[in-house]
């Protein structure tokens, strides 16, 4: 969460008072014991006025300070930081107890992922056999997601929200997955030149947004060592 932002501190367990530890009570039992103590009635004001709305750019901030942390190859900020992406994951599920007509909780959310897991993944729950790459097994997770969400096209469900960048990636990739293939945006204005270097990057089986973040992290150290003299 914002350290920042009024209420951020309380959400240290710290800050509230902890179930009982030992027994069979997990760590996991306890952070959402110790949410559900900051929501309700005589918690945290902050946190009791929090909506799925209120929290989605929190989402966002800590799902981009996990990436730094990972290609920083800091593992003190790795585990700080998927704590604080679960805390989003408990939060809401929190928040989502409380809604009159389509009520759930975390344990709802666990249910459904692991059947999520296990359905799309049938050449280790199943009978049917793996296919034989990375590439492949893109391609039976696509047609499973396809066709369990009932989508029309393959490049259904990409987030508009996400980067242009990315979304290019991912669009991209889907489509060359479904077999589709349509030509490249023509011209040599830059919209078509990323759009060019987005394919290059899926050829040769790299990221393009980790790529551009790793040179502009180099340039930006460049760049303080210039003003620092």
């Amino acid at each position: 969460m914002d350290r920042d932002a009024p209420g951020g501190r309380a959400l240290s367990p710290a800050a509230a008072d902890r179930p009982p530890a030992g027994g069979t009570t997990s760590a996991l039992d306890e952070l959402v014991a110790v949410m559900d103590r900051l929501r309700s009635p005589g918690g945290c004001p902050w946190d009791a006025e929090q909506t799925h709305a209120s929290l989605a750019p929190y989402a966002l901030e800590e799902a981009y300070e996990l990436v730094e942390a990972i290609e920083h190859d800091d593992r003190a900020g790795l585990r700080e930081e998927l704590g604080d992406l679960l805390l989003q994951v408990v939060f809401h599920a929190r928040v989502a107890q409380e809604d009159a007509d389509d009520p759930f909780d975390v344990q709802d959310v666990a249910a459904d992922l692991v059947a999520k897991l296990v359905r799309r993944h049938p050449h280790v729950f199943a009978d049917e056999q793996s296919a034989p790459d990375d590439e492949g097994r893109h391609v039976a997770w696509d047609r499973i997601k396809r066709a369990e969400k009932d989508r029309a096209s393959a490049l259904d469900g990409v987030p508009l929200a996400l980067g242009a960048l990315a979304r290019t990636q991912k669009l991209v990739a889907r489509a060359e997955r479904a077999g589709l293939a349509v030509d490249a945006p023509a011209g040599d204005d830059l919209g078509a030149r990323l759009f060019a270097l987005v394919r290059e990057a899926r050829a040769a089986g790299l990221d393009a947004e980790g790529e551009l973040r790793r040179t502009t992290a180099g340039w930006d150290a460049r760049v303080r060592a210039a003003e620092s003299g």
